[in-house]
């Protein structure tokens, strides 16, 4: 049997990888060293490789929750640390309550038999192809004179669960429907209830399923900036909503926008890194032979 012979790589592939490497991290790059920069720095020609990086940039953003008093400072303005916590509480309650209420949903559709399910599964993955700028006005009158609620983070919370809930349960049903219902016989034969049977059997096979549908919720509800300007007032705004009020046409700190960029990308890379090692766990469970 001969062994096989494989050709060498063509060089224009590993430059194409290159150039994508770059354009993908290259913005990233720019970011980051734009934010370690002084203001002179950034305007200056002559100091955009070779500068001295500093954290006031920082300083300035995080002002309000650092330990320390920073020095250097004119006023220290507490509108990203409120920002940054009302971010943190919107996105990690309304995912928490997406996946709760998206898992049941998707079980029942799942398991359960009666009229009209397909339809109710079709209709549900079909809100969700409605852009949120339709949803605007009606939600905006509806919060706002009917229930009051517009200023508030529960109010936001509560249209980030809506609009997230329709692909949560469809991303969900396609686990669901994996998980065989042998083992969810054997656990009734054995005295286990519904809630012992969906909790203790169900839940723990799809988990890589919750952490994918997690990570689709919270980046969403992080980076959402539409629903949350109309709807936030100035305690209750997030970081998307108080980078964009930052911009001014008369003062423009691209050190401080950049460093707020970064410190708003760590959030959802830390979240998207802890939930991706439990999709890779629950993927390699199966795969060991036994």
């Amino acid at each position: 049997m001969s062994q096989k012979s494989y050709d060498k790589q063509n060089p224009a592939f590993y430059a194409l990888l290159v150039a994508l490497i770059f354009m993908a991290v290259g913005p990233i790059i720019l970011m980051l060293s734009t934010s370690l920069k002084l203001t002179v720095d950034i305007m200056s020609d002559t100091s955009s490789f070779f500068f001295l990086p500093t954290i006031h940039n920082y300083e300035t953003v995080l002002c309000n929750v650092l330990w320390y008093e920073p020095q250097g400072l004119d006023y220290c303005n507490p509108t990203f640390g409120r920002a940054l916590g009302n971010s943190l509480i919107i996105a990690i309650t309304s995912t928490i309550l997406t996946l709760i209420i998206g898992c049941m949903a998707a079980y029942a559709l799942v398991r359960f038999r009666f009229m009209g399910r397909d339809t109710v599964s079709l209709v549900t993955l079909m809100t969700r192809m409605v852009p949120p700028a339709v949803l605007l006005v009606p939600i905006f009158g509806i919060w706002t004179f009917q229930f009051q609620i517009d200023g508030t983070r529960m109010g936001i919370i509560l249209i980030y669960v809506a609009m997230n809930l329709p692909f949560v349960i469809w991303i969900l049903q396609s686990f669901i429907v994996q998980v065989p219902i042998q083992l969810e016989e054997s656990a009734r034969i054995d005295g286990a209830g519904p809630l012992q049977v969906f909790f203790l059997i169900v839940l723990p096979i799809i988990k890589p399923g919750l952490a994918a549908a997690s990570i689709f919720t919270f980046r969403i509800a992080w980076n959402e900036f539409l629903l949350a300007n109309a709807l936030s007032n100035r305690n209750t705004r997030t970081v998307p909503v108080t980078i964009v009020n930052s911009l001014t046409e008369y003062n423009l700190d691209w050190g401080v926008i950049m460093a707020t960029g970064m410190l708003l990308a760590i959030p959802p890379i830390i979240f998207t890194f802890v939930a991706s090692r439990q999709i890779i766990t629950g993927m390699t469970a199966g795969a060991v032979k036994g």
